[in-house]
């Protein structure tokens, strides 16, 4: 089992920054790849970065340019620098952990932008 906690979620002015961590504990030996998700409001949970065994990112469209995920997944934590953040990345954002198996979530932390 592994077990995500998140921080650094706040309220923040658009065109501010934030910066997510998320630790791993648990199994995580496990951990083959880790992952940032958010859902707003009335919405479905989305992908928005992803830090792939070997050290590959991916990006949504949407925060291409603004946002960076770094991290280590062999040691289990995940971060997410969000800059020049705009009314929409307004959302509760999850690290997801995926193993060969399974997939594990932390509970969440909220990111409000708003003037």
């Amino acid at each position: 089992q592994v077990q995500l906690v998140e921080s650094g979620g706040g309220l923040v002015q658009p065109g501010g920054s934030l910066r997510l961590s998320c630790v791993a504990s648990g199994s995580i030996v496990t951990i083959i790849n880790m992952y940032w998700y958010r859902q707003a409001p009335g919405k479905q949970r989305e992908e928005v970065a992803g830090l792939i065994s070997g050290g590959r990112t991916d990006y949504t469209d949407s925060v291409k340019g603004r946002f960076t995920i770094s991290g280590d997944n062999a040691k289990g934590t995940l971060y997410l620098q969000m800059n020049d953040l705009k009314p929409e990345d307004t959302a509760v954002y999850y690290c997801k952990a995926r193993s060969r198996s399974k997939s594990y979530w932390g509970q969440g932390t909220q990111v409000t932008v708003s003037s």
